[in-house]
C-alpha cells in the first residue's frame, strides 16, 4: 500500500468511533455504521470500503465518492539481531518518522511517534537534535499501530496481536500535539478498534505542565515522566523545559492527574542514567529524597550513544550502584535493557529525517564542526538503506 494523495476528502483512519458516529449522521445514515467501519479499519486492516461485505453496495459507492482511508507510508523496515522491528514512515509534510516495536516474553511493546522532530531539545535525545517540522495528524499517530498490525500478522487474528503495549515515547513530545495524541489514544483503548487496556497504554512526557492538567478531561492512559536528575539546576541543563515547569511543579501536575485515575496505577519515573552527569551515588540519594512523597516506580535508561552527542553510557558498576541505592530506600526499580541498537532504535537513538523548519540541527552539526550538507545525506541514507 502507499500514501493516498492528500485530497479534501474527510479520512476515516483518522476518526473516532463518537466522529465517525457524526460522519454517518450527516450523511442520513445510521450511526451502527461507524461500528461497521470502525472495526474493518482497525480490527481487520481493510481500507477498501468495497471489501466491506456487511455493509450495502449502495453505501460502500457512497463512501468511495465521499470518503476515504489514508495512511501514512512504510519507507524501511529494519530487524534487530534480538527481534526489534524498527520501520520508517513517510507522512503527509514530507518527513520521515521512526516508530519501534520490541518483542518480549509474554507482551510485545510498540513505540510510537507524535512529532516529525521535537521542540524541546533534551540534551541525551537524537530526535531533538533533529529539530522539528510538523505534528502527526490522528491517522498518522493510530497508522503506526495499523502498520505494526498488518507486518506482524495481528489482523489475523484479533484476539492473540503481537502488540499488547503501546508507548508514545517515539519521537516528540505528545502533549505538545494534544488533540490529536488524545484521540489516537482513544482509538488505541476503544474495544471496536484496538482494545488496549488503559494500563497498557502509556503517555511519556517531559513536563508540559498545562497540559497533564488537563489530561483527565480526555483519557485515563498511564503516564510516564521523563525526570533524568533530581533537581532542578541540573535538569534544566538536560531537559529545557524544566526552565519552565520545575520538578516541583511537575510532580505536583502528576499527582492531580493520577489522583483522577481512581486506581491503584502509579506514574513511571524515567531516568536516563550519563556516565559523569546524573549517574552518581549522590544523584541516586537526592532522587530518593525527592520522591519520597511521590508513589511512582523508577525506570532507569542507561544512555545510547548517538553521533551528534558526546554522551557517554555509564559503567555497569554506576548502574548498579545507582539502582541499589533507589531500592533500598523502598522503590521498585527497574533497569531497560538496551534493545535494538544495532538498528539505531534504543532509547534516545529515533532520528528519522525532518525537514528541520528550526534550524536546530544545523546549529547542533556546527556546533560539533560537522559539514551540514553531508551529515544531513547520512541522515537520509540510513532512513533509505535496508
Amino acid at each position: 500500500m502507499t500514501l493516498a494523495k492528500s485530497s479534501n476528502l474527510p479520512n476515516l483512519a483518522g476518526m473516532t468511533h463518537a466522529q465517525l458516529r457524526e460522519f454517518f449522521l450527516a450523511m442520513d445514515e445510521k450511526p451502527f455504521r461507524a461500528t461497521q467501519v470502525l472495526k474493518w479499519i482497525h480490527q481487520r486492516g481493510v481500507t477498501n470500503f468495497q471489501a466491506m461485505t456487511d455493509i450495502s453496495k449502495p453505501l460502500r459507492d457512497k463512501l468511495d465518492a465521499q470518503a476515504e482511508i489514508r495512511l501514512p507510508t512504510i519507507v524501511q523496515n529494519f530487524e534487530s539481531e534480538d527481534g526489534s522491528h524498527k520501520w520508517i514512515i513517510e507522512v503527509a509534510s514530507g518527513s520521515r518518522v521512526e516508530m519501534v516495536f520490541i518483542p518480549e516474553s509474554g507482551r510485545g511493546t510498540l513505540c510510537i511517534s507524535s512529532q516529525a522532530g521535537c521542540t524541546l531539545d533534551c540534551s541525551f535525545c537524537a530526535t531533538g537534535k533533529q529539530g522539528f517540522n510538523s505534528n502527526l495528524t490522528v491517522a498518522e499517530i493510530i497508522g503506526q499501530l495499523w502498520w505494526a498490525n498488518k507486518n506482524l500478522g495481528g489482523f489475523d487474528d484479533v484476539l492473540e496481536r503481537p502488540v499488547s503495549n503501546v508507548v508514545m515515547m517515539g519521537m516528540g513530545e505528545p502533549l505538545l500535539n494534544f488533540e490529536p495524541v488524545m484521540n489516537a489514544l482513544n482509538l488505541m483503548m476503544d474495544d471496536c478498534a484496538y482494545g488496549l487496556s488503559k494500563r497498557k497504554v502509556t503517555i511519556s512526557t517531559s513536563g508540559v505542565v498545562p497540559a497533564i492538567d488537563k489530561l483527565k478531561d480526555y483519557t485515563d492512559a498511564s503516564i510516564a515522566i521523563s525526570l533524568h536528575a533530581p533537581n532542578d539546576a541540573l535538569r534544566s541543563e538536560i531537559v529545557p523545559i524544566n526552565k519552565k515547569y520545575p520538578i516541583a511543579m511537575l510532580l505536583n501536575s502528576v499527582k492531580g492527574y493520577m489522583a483522577s485515575l481512581n486506581d491503584k496505577r502509579v506514574p513511571v519515573i524515567e531516568y536516563t542514567l550519563i556516565a559523569g552527569v546524573n549517574d552518581h551515588r549522590q544523584h541516586a540519594r537526592e532522587l530518593a529524597q525527592l520522591l519520597r512523597d511521590f508513589p511512582c516506580k523508577i525506570n532507569i535508561i542507561p544512555f545510547n550513544p548517538f553521533s551528534l552527542s558526546d554522551y557517554r553510557r555509564p559503567s555497569n558498576t554506576s548502574i548498579t550502584n545507582f539502582r541499589q541505592i533507589l531500592q533500598q530506600a523502598g522503590y521498585t526499580v527497574t533497569v531497560r535493557t538496551t534493545r535494538a541498537d544495532d538498528i539505531g532504535a534504543a532509547c534516545g537513538q529515533l532520528v528519522g529525517n525532518v525537514d528541520d523548519q528550526t534550524k536546530r540541527s544545523s546549529r547542533h552539526l556546527a556546533r560539533k564542526g560537522v559539514d551540514v550538507i553531508a551529515a544531513s545525506s547520512d541522515v537520509q541514507v540510513q532512513a533509505d538503506s535496508v
